[in-house]
């Protein structure tokens, strides 16, 4: 029987979109998605193999992950009723969009940023209002002003440390933007283990306009649990049932939750992780400083850097070839003609800068 098609068309406002995709290439050294390079530890395994095995997988899981989210907040000193969990922060911010975006309602973000932020809105139908951060990435505040008195959006995001340039904003220049911002402030840490400071401090301390503040967190970098898709946001208990509503029926499965509420055991594991790949990052950017290339200053687990004496694409392509994959984001709007690459082990990174040395050399 030959295969029919539906002729149905999609929503007019998606047909001329593509999703958001990271190439998953077989190399040897996979440096392009953030992940965290090291496995997961190996009691943090054996817990979780003996908690399926008490699974009851004919029964539907805790819809409201209940045991999870009083897990993770007590991790930051809040009730379970501050917390809304989800299948990776991008279904955070999906839930986020679905609540509070729509038709007729705006979100501001500030170029170069997470292309998911832009992504999900236009598939919500969201409008979005954008302004340019400075020449060293860095929030201009006078930009931030102005476009937020002229949006007035009901979501003001920051991503901090921001993707892909790596920079983690100052708490004072949070506390800016929740005096300027009129609606929720959405701070995306999904590298936020990797900075010196975080906004759920500024949440902590009950700073005048906490009240609008939401902070994003994963499992997906630190805890290395990319596999299993699990992310988080704290937020006051209105901006949680808001998410809750949207989600659909049992979305969190129960392996999931309990892979999550078990590695919340292995933190003292989770901030060794964290100084070994800080070090690594500054070997890394030590490293780059001796090559033709201009870097910018990393708070996350990934460095942005530009070739300046060879095309970038190309450098990219000779590292592939030397199966070495990093991101290609040289034609991203903000970064044209940059890279990026993720810190890896100690050997992955030693790896990529000898690759790096070998592609950057005149042709």
């Amino acid at each position: 029987m030959s295969a029919r098609r539906a002729g149905v068309p999609v929503r007019s406002d998606l047909a001329e979109r593509s999703g958001y995709h990271s190439p998953q290439v077989d190399v040897e050294v996979r440096l392009n998605t953030n992940e965290s390079p090291f496995a997961p530890p190996d009691s943090w395994r054996a817990e979780l193999a003996e908690e399926i095995g008490r699974i009851e997988f004919n029964r539907y899981p805790d819809r409201d992950a209940t045991a999870l989210r009083r897990t993770v907040g007590a991790s930051h000193g809040v009730g379970a009723d501050q917390v809304f969990c989800a299948n990776g922060s991008n279904e955070v911010l999906q839930s986020l969009f679905l609540a509070y975006g729509g038709p007729g309602r705006r979100v501001a973000l500030f170029e170069p940023t997470y292309a998911l932020h832009r992504h999900i809105a236009e598939v919500t139908n969201t409008d979005v209002v954008h302004g340019w951060r400075q020449r060293d990435f860095r929030l201009d505040l006078d930009e931030v002003e102005a476009v937020l008195a002229e949006s007035e959006p009901v979501i003001t995001f920051l991503c901090s440390p921001n993707n892909p340039t790596g920079g983690a904003e100052p708490a004072e220049v949070v506390r800016r933007v929740l005096d300027l911002a009129p609606g929720l402030v959405v701070v995306d840490e999904a590298y936020g283990q990797f900075a010196p400071t975080s906004a759920l401090d500024l949440r902590a301390e009950r700073v005048e306009g906490s009240e609008r503040l939401v902070v994003i967190r994963t499992f997906s970098k630190t805890w290395s649990m990319a596999a299993c898709r699990l992310g988080y946001l704290v937020a006051e208990a209105d901006v949680v049932q808001a998410c809750t509503m949207v989600a659909l029926p049992y979305h969190l499965d129960a392996v999931t939750q309990a892979a999550g509420r078990l590695a919340l055991r292995h933190q003292d594991e989770m901030h060794r992780r964290v100084a070994v790949v800080v070090e690594e990052r500054g070997r890394l950017t030590a490293g780059l400083a001796d090559l033709p290339v201009e870097a910018w200053p990393s708070d996350a687990n990934f460095i942005l850097f530009r070739p300046t004496r060879r095309d970038a694409s190309q450098v990219w392509q000779d590292l592939l070839s030397q199966s070495v994959l990093v991101r290609d984001c040289t034609t991203w709007p903000g970064v044209e003609g940059c890279l990026r690459v993720t810190v890896g082990t100690p050997e992955e990174n030693t790896r990529f800068l000898d690759a790096l040395r070998r592609a950057l050399e005149p042709a």
